[in-house]
Formats: C-alpha cells, structure tokens, sequence
C-alpha cells in the first residue's frame, strides 16, 4: 500500500450537485478527509438548478479509491453517475503508435516510399547487408523482449498481461532517447524457443533489450543471442540497474567520504539484478562484498550452489561468513537491497557503520521503510518517485541504446556499461551533491544525453563478446 496518495491511484468523479447552496464547497472537504488529495475540480455542465463536476483526486490505493468515493457520496444531495480510473484510461488502446516519417501524398511519393522505387534499396541492402542500418529503421529499432515471467513485481503473469509495461519501456525509448522500441511479448517460456524467436527477428532491429525474463533462465537467455547475433543485447533488469547502482553509489560515497575500494558493502539479491549489480560493482573496484540470498550469506560452503551463485562465491565474501542478513549487515558501510521488502529494520541500520549509504531499491515496497533507513543512514535510496534519490533503470536505458546504436555497435561490453556509470554520476555536479540527491531525475535533460555520449566514445571500436568481469 502507497503511504501517501498517489496519481498512479488518481481518479475523476463525475457527479451533479445543486447549482445552490454549499455542496461545491463541501466536495473537497469529503475528499481530504477520507484522505485523498484534489488534482482538480472541473464544472462540465452548468445549469440553474444543477451543476455537472469532475473532480480529480488521488488516492493510495484500490481500497483507498473506494472510501474516497464513498465520502463524496455521503455529501447531501450529490449526485455520483461515473468513476474513471485516469490509470487505466491513459492505456485504453495502448500507449504507443507507428507513424511514417515521409509524406505518402500522392503517385510520386508511393512510388519511391514503396514499389516500384524500394525495389532499388532492397537490391542494394541484398549486395550488402551493412547498408540495413543505414536504409532503413534498423538504424534506429530495438526489439523489448519479454516471455512475462518477471514483471515488475507481480511475478509470471505471462506475456499479454506484460504488453502494458512493455509499451511502457518503448515510450520511454522515444520519449528520453528519439529511438523506435517494438514491443515483442513470447507466448513460451522455453530457452530454446526464446533465443530461436529473437534470432529471427533480430535483422529488423539494431539492438535488443531483454525486460522480465526470470532468473536463472534470463542468464541463458543472454548469453546465447549475445553469441548468435551481430547486435548488442542488453538485458535492462540486469545492466540497467547495475549501471544506476553503481552511478548513485559513486556520488553517495562522495557524500560519506569514503573509498569504494575500502567499504563493505553487503548486497541482499542473488537474481538478475543483484548479479550484474555485483559484477559491476568489483569491475568499478570494490573488494569487500558480501551476498545474501533467501538463505542468507553466499560462500563457498553451501551446498546448494548453482553455477550463478558459485561464481558469487568465488568472488566475493572472502572470509566466509556464513551467517543471516542482519549479520551481514552489521558494521556494512553500505546495503544495496534488489530483493524483497520488509527484510531489515531501523536497528539493523543502527548497527551499520557510521556514515551509512542504504539503497532499499525493492519496488513498490523497499526492504526497509525509507523513514526509518533516514533516521540512521547518512544517505538513503530507494526505487520509488515519492523520495528523494530514486534510482530508476530509465537513467541509463536509453541513453545507452543511443550510444549503441549511433556507433552501429555490435556488442555491449563492461567498459562501456562502466563508461555510462560514471558519466550519469557526472551529471550530478560538486555544487548540487549531497544526501538527498546522489543521482540526477529522470528528467533531466542531460542525463541520457550524457550516458549516449560515453557508450559512443566506449564503443568506439567493434568486436563481437561480451567482456565480463
């Protein structure tokens, strides 16, 4: 449940109020106090006996929009006749569109946009298959992948119930980046028929983004179509939240005052994110980490070991501690959570270092409430928009793909995903650095600007692989 309202829960009533006495008055009354908060209040419809009103509210949730509308109810002689859920109403017939880029306004302009005149510039791309990228929209494509079986938190809900997110991601594509992003929802959860899939629709696009895939399975998943194709894959979930970690984590430890070599940092999620979380972490220097999963601390004594989890083993934790989270956690400089909510409390907090950094990035619900992280953490993080530092995969996404597509790239290596971190960390300047800004908002205008530039210059060279850690 959000703690506060939310326009994710915003709606618009629409009700008739006696065009006299204090009923208009008294709607925004009902509203706050059932706890919700006005928006707007709109007259659509007047006349000398009744008035037509939209009021606009948000809410904190589904149970909270229900109790809102019942106050309105309760005001004398309102009248209710419908509730819209803006939500909802923002996706009616999705979110997203194809448009042609060049006028089809008469016999002339059909004839070079189609046939007969595409009939040239598809024998040229068949004399040279290189010139796709320059000819048509693979310059500027990229396929989002998903077989549904991660999204956001609401686990395998399946691919026709991931297409609204899918959308999503592809508008935030144009939206922060100018690219065209295709929405590609598999109806199978299988490896082989994923990789088979995408690697036959791959000669459409310039570069493909992974999103939802579950783990172990995304793993693979990647690793095979980064084999088998000549564009970069990049799985956001992983890469995209190890590159704002590592981004925000920068500037935090600036704030404290202290070395990413010399902290201890303990890390609760063993999955996609937390993994490449890791792998950028040591690639960036730092070496003294310790991983926790459900079953606590990762060392080299378990017996449960997958190959993922061994290779954390190898990497990390290097006086094996073997203990629970909270162990863990005690005397850590810093917490970075990408795993569940409600795990650590304010005392496990207090039982940190002093000047600790906590990135409770669980979404919608952190691993700790960030209140109370505030009161002893010396600076907080989460992955939510109603507090300060939100550490958001929309940072680094487009940017990248940006810089991976303008320099034609063929793979994505570490460089270039360290290369991004630091230059989203540098938009954030020595003047505007402090606790409760670490990393720059979604919004800001040089941010994916900043982070294509890097991964251009990064990519300057083209080799196929992928250089991990």
């Amino acid at each position: 449940m959000a703690t506060v309202p939310s326009v994710s829960y915003s709606i618009t009533v629409r009700l008739e109020v006696p065009a006299g006495g204090k009923a208009v008055s008294l709607l925004t009354h009902a509203v706050e106090t059932a706890g919700g908060v006005v928006t707007a209040l709109d007259v659509t419809n007047a006349g000398h006996e009744k008035l037509r009103i939209d009021v606009t509210c948000a809410a904190k949730d589904t149970d909270h929009v229900q109790a809102i509308v019942d106050s309105l109810g309760a005001v004398e002689d309102v009248t209710i006749h419908k509730v819209s859920d803006r939500t909802f109403l923002m996706h009616l017939g999705g979110k997203i569109e194809m448009q042609s880029k060049v006028p089809l306004r008469n016999r002339d302009e059909l004839s070079m946009a189609y046939t007969p005149g595409v009939a040239r510039v598809s024998l040229a791309i068949a004399r040279n298959p290189e010139d796709a990228r320059r000819l048509t929209i693979k310059r500027n494509s990229v396929a989002v992948v998903t077989d549904g079986s991660a999204v956001l938190g609401l686990g395998n809900i399946g691919p026709a119930a991931a297409l609204p997110v899918m959308e999503g991601k592809a508008a935030l594509f144009k939206r922060f980046a100018g690219i065209d992003a295709w929405p590609v929802c598999l109806d199978t959860q299988d490896v082989d028929e994923i990789v088979r899939t995408v690697q036959v629709i791959a000669p459409g696009f310039g570069g493909i983004n992974l999103e939802d895939i579950s783990a172990p399975r995304c793993f693979e998943v990647e690793r095979r179509l980064r084999e088998l194709l000549d564009i970069p894959v990049f799985h956001d979930d992983q890469h995209g939240t190890a590159i704002c970690v590592l981004a925000a984590l920068t500037n935090a430890l600036k704030v404290v005052g202290k070395d990413l070599a010399h902290v201890r940092i303990t890390l609760a999620g063993a999955g996609a994110a937390g993994n490449a979380v890791l792998r950028l972490l040591l690639a960036a220097g730092a070496q003294h980490v310790i991983v926790c999963d459900y079953l606590g601390a990762v060392h080299l004594g378990r017996e449960d070991l997958d190959d993922s989890l061994r290779w954390i083993a190898e990497h990390t934790n290097a006086g094996g501690y073997a203990g629970d989270l909270r162990g863990a956690v005690k005397g850590a400089d810093v917490f970075i959570g990408v795993s569940a909510p409600g795990i650590l409390n304010g005392e496990d907090i207090a039982a940190m270092a002093d000047g600790s950094v906590v990135f409770a990035l669980a979404n919608p619900e952190p691993e700790i409430a960030p209140d109370e992280a505030r009161e002893h953490a010396a600076v907080v993080a989460t992955g939510r928009s109603d507090y300060p530092n939100q550490i958001n995969n929309v940072l680094a996404f487009p940017g990248v793909f940006r810089g991976l597509l303008d320099a034609q790239a063929t793979i994505v290596s570490q460089e270039m995903l360290l290369a991004a971190a630091r230059a989203l960390a540098a938009v954030v300047t020595a003047e505007e650095l402090g606790p409760n800004y670490i990393i720059p908002s979604v919004f800001h205008p040089e941010a994916a600007n900043a982070v294509a530039a890097a991964v251009r210059e990064s990519a300057g060279g083209r080799a196929r692989g992928f250089t991990e850690a």
